[in-house]
């Protein structure tokens, strides 16, 4: 038989930011469903869905004619996404690309502009600063519907802290303070991610919501590798999980940009091909010159990516064998011509892996495509504010200033 203390337990498991979990992903549309669910009494339950109705957090509607079987005609819960906006931050190595959603994932407003990443911290962040505050207008949200901001860079970085660790192309950003620019700015926490992992979080959310180990190899100027793992991502203890790009390749030799010589990405890497093709005198000066040379029908240019994807093959094998992902995805600036990149890759993968380890493997171009860091690090942004700590601590924070 329960006891007062075990109905007492009950109701301190489900706070009011579980059971806008439960809303929010579709688990509970009706109280009954909450009640039902959680375990809590009606009443309980009920208390729960009037506070997060009373802070803005949940409408509730009559449900659509015919669904009723008598009684009290049933009434739907549905997340509240009118007042409550987040921002996603593609920092790419000469781009940036905001989005303002709001918590629904639906998208409000986007820009891209061209722009350095090594003008560094204060002149690429204010740029940032003066674009949301422009899409926020744009979109008829006030600042103080702003949530929290997602941001994806091109570099290492420790997420518990969302400060770029010596980042390679990157300068004078190594330990820079993000998240602190932004909370002293918009008054909202900022979470700061290297750019495959937002990237491999909006691939697995959007695309292959199914999947639950997943791998995002992004092919651009260098590459990188974005992990989901049992449908979350993982950063390893440090937050640099998936750094392939500078492991050795074969018996090659070709010097990196880190000191070693033989990398992945001093291999196969849009800037590497790039410069191969120019020896060649052809017009090659970043990936996506090479990109366009293969569309063009270019040879050596279709030859080379083909390689590429060989040797990222060959490195991809070893992580199918360690891993056993179900899904591995390839973007970046490369991936713009994949059926020749593909071909590669999967020549080398079903060639050196186990048959176990492939049974089920299937191997895709991105299907978020250019938007998958300013959609990932969005992504990234709405589940920290519908994180069921942030609403409780939100609603408790309401709740004093109300007192």
């Amino acid at each position: 038989m329960s006891t007062p203390q075990d109905h007492s337990a009950s109701a301190a498991a489900h706070s009011p930011g579980d059971v806008l979990a439960l809303i929010s992903s579709g688990a509970a549309a009706t109280r009954a469903d909450v009640a039902r669910i959680t375990g809590l009494a009606r009443s309980t339950a009920s208390q729960r869905v009037d506070a997060l109705i009373a802070h803005g957090f949940v409408d509730e509607t009559a449900a659509e004619a015919g669904t009723s079987t008598g009684g009290r005609p049933p009434r739907r819960l549905q997340l509240r996404t009118v007042e409550h906006a987040v921002a996603g931050v593609d920092l790419g190595a000469s781009h940036c690309r905001v989005a303002l959603m709001d918590i629904g994932a639906a998208t409000l407003a986007t820009r891209e502009d061209p722009l350095s990443i090594a003008d560094g911290p204060d002149s690429v962040l204010r740029h940032v600063e003066r674009t949301l505050h422009a899409l926020l207008k744009e979109a008829g949200r006030e600042p103080g519907t702003l949530r929290s901001i997602g941001v994806g860079v091109p570099g290492p970085v420790e997420f518990s802290t969302g400060r770029p660790v010596d980042p390679p192309i990157m300068p004078g950003w190594h330990q820079y303070p993000i998240p602190e620019f932004f909370a002293s700015r918009f008054g909202v926490r900022a979470l700061v991610d290297n750019d495959v992992n937002v990237m491999a979080l909006a691939e697995q959310r959007r695309a292959f919501p199914d999947t639950r180990y997943l791998l995002y190899i992004k092919v651009g100027t260098g590459i990188g590798c974005g992990i989901v793992a049992d449908g979350r991502l993982h950063r390893g203890a440090q937050g640099c999980a998936g750094d392939i790009g500078h492991i050795r390749v074969g018996d090659e030799e070709q010097p990196c940009r880190c000191g070693n010589s033989g990398c992945l990405e001093a291999v196969a890497g849009g800037a590497a091909l790039a410069a191969r093709l120019s020896e060649l005198g052809l017009n090659a000066a970043s990936g996506s010159d090479v990109v366009h040379l293969v569309k063009s029908g270019n040879r050596d240019a279709v030859r080379m990516v083909r390689e590429a994807g060989r040797a990222v093959g060959e490195v991809l094998a070893s992580l199918v064998n360690f891993f056993n992902p179900d899904t591995v995805v390839l973007g970046g600036a490369l991936a713009a011509v994949h059926d020749q990149l593909l071909a590669g890759v999967r020549e080398a993968v079903y060639r050196r892996s186990h048959p176990l380890a492939t049974h089920v493997l299937r191997i895709e171009p991105s299907r978020t495509g250019e938007d998958a860091a300013a959609l990932g690090a969005g992504i990234l942004a709405i589940e920290h504010a519908l994180s069921p700590t942030q609403v409780d601590r939100q609603l408790a924070s309401i709740s004093r200033v109300g007192a």
